[in-house]
């Protein structure tokens, strides 16, 4: 059984890299959809705000944990995460280890995704670019997308949303989904179309990606400057009840 740590209900997997990529590999093996999400300190502190959105990200096939917010309250309860977890990274490591794996981008803007989608080729020339459509739609009511994608024969879909939309769409649409796994995965496509570049290696390293993101999206600064301590502050008052969930994981692994 898998180590997990819950903060503010939200359960996510404790892994390193290596074996999280082992699991979303084993993933293509199966017959339905499995799913991954990436929630970082925003995601969760949504998931305080938002009713049942913790019972949507726990509802994922794959829950890892994205950033220091996560790795600190991760701390407070006992579990010393083994890796940053991020899609931005974990993501491209998996493509590459699938060469002509087939891949749905799903998100963004008609301008983006048509530049993430042509990006994508260069940087990823051994896997087949399936197909790729802007998120401005349905998310409910959205049969002519889902048919889109199966007819691609994607094996995996990359849904860029954000947060809460695209965890959203893959927990209301898991069973209709066409593909082997599907994640969701934020502002990767913004990444990959050149319209963000990732912070430097020694802040990533330091757990100071956020400040990188920061300066270079200033419109984000109450999500960051406000919504981490107040994330603190939550996670701080859900201790109690969380270490119970945690508790009682580390007892049924042992059983």
């Amino acid at each position: 059984m898998r180590r997990t740590v819950t903060i503010c209900g939200v359960t996510i997997t404790d892994q390193t890299s290596e074996e999280a990529l082992q699991q979303l590999d084993a993933s293509l093996e199966c017959t339905h959809c499995q799913t991954v999400v990436f929630p970082n300190a925003a995601t969760i502190n949504l998931a305080y705000e938002r009713e049942g959105f913790a019972d949507t990200l726990n509802s994922a096939t794959h829950v890892f944990g994205d950033g220091t917010g996560v790795r600190w309250a991760s701390q407070m309860r006992g579990v010393t995460l083994q890796d940053n977890l991020n899609g931005t990274d974990l993501i491209p490591a998996f493509l590459n280890r699938h060469p002509g794996l087939r891949v749905f981008l799903l998100g963004g803007t008609d301008y983006l995704i048509e530049k993430a989608a042509a990006e994508f080729e260069t940087l990823f020339p051994d896997i087949q670019l399936a197909g790729a459509h802007h998120g401005y739609f349905d998310h409910v009511d959205c049969e002519d997308v889902i048919t889109d994608i199966r007819k691609s024969q994607a094996d995996l879909l990359l849904v860029g949303f954000g947060n809460p939309l695209q965890e959203e769409f893959l927990a209301r649409h898991k069973e209709q989904l066409p593909v082997r796994l599907a994640a969701g995965v934020g502002g990767l496509f913004s990444y990959w179309a050149g319209e963000l570049d990732r912070a430097p290696e020694a802040f990533r390293e330091n757990g100071l990606e956020w400040a990188h993101i920061l300066l270079r999206q200033p419109h984000k600064a109450k999500r960051y400057l406000m919504g981490n301590p107040l994330f603190l502050i939550r996670t701080t008052q859900h201790l109690k009840r969380d270490m119970a969930i945690n508790d009682a994981a580390i007892q049924a692994r042992r059983a």
